[in-house]
């Protein structure tokens, strides 16, 4: 079990999904997050790369898959705790999600979201410093991945930063046990172990940044079964 990625899809991937019960989800997912340390490992890739930041202007950072909003709305408060000019983008599909995250951000005149297919030429003729993306790449193929990875390390300025799940029994048993222990919606109760099953090991992610053409990265293990990948041509190889 779990020896190769699972297929899909999980039930917040219908983008015509518009329901109290996927407000639900967000907000169950932003716990989830919020318990787990799940933004740790976005926070901490931005303070290694900080001083490359861009000089004289905001830094301008995507979040792709951007959900709820919710990793957003950690960056802006660390880069208000630093001291850090920043304008902050929220990249979503599902225009209820949008709608959803602008409201739980009116405290933020720092974020902004917009509707992207984020394979359209349109996205990808956007700046950005920085892209980031978190549980958001399980989402798709491995060959979609590996079209994602070029185009992404093409389009970000600095450094593209991922933030994924990894695939492992511990997490896959724990995370069904916790979501029904809680009483989660149905949606999160489906896609939380799904999302593990569709995860990655080590092996996955350099297999696929391999395929990719991507030689300038560091991808580390972190609490609790996360693995953060930071993509740029500042860093050393493979390491």
């Amino acid at each position: 079990m779990l020896t190769e990625r699972a297929p899909g899809p999980e039930l917040m991937d219908d983008l015509t999904l518009a329901t109290d019960d996927l407000r639900q989800n967000l907000d169950e997912l932003e716990t989830i997050n919020t318990w787990l340390g799940g933004y740790a490992p976005v926070l901490h890739a931005l303070a290694r790369l900080r001083p490359r930041f861009p000089a004289g202007r905001p830094l301008r950072v995507a979040d792709l898959g951007s959900g709820g909003g919710d990793t957003l709305r950690h960056v802006a408060r660390w880069a208000r705790k630093k001291g850090v000019s920043a304008a902050l983008t929220g990249i979503d599909a599902n225009a209820f999600m949008l709608e959803y995250a602008a409201a739980k951000s009116r405290e933020f005149p720092e974020i902004s979201y917009r509707q992207f297919d984020i394979f359209s030429p349109e996205f990808q003729t956007e700046p950005f410093d920085v892209l980031t993306c978190s549980l958001f790449c399980h989402h798709f193929s491995d060959e979609e991945l590996v079209t994602l990875l070029r185009q992404w390390r093409a389009q970000a300025g600095l450094a593209v930063v991922i933030n994924d799940l990894h695939r492992h029994w511990l997490a896959y048993y724990s995370i069904k046990w916790l979501t029904r222990l809680l009483g989660g919606s149905y949606l999160v109760r489906h896609d939380a172990p799904l999302s593990v099953a569709r995860a990655f090991r080590r092996q996955d992610w350099v297999a696929l940044l391999a395929r990719a053409g991507i030689t300038h990265y560091e991808l580390r293990w972190r609490w609790a079964f996360r693995w953060q990948l930071i993509i740029s041509e500042q860093l050393a190889v493979n390491n």
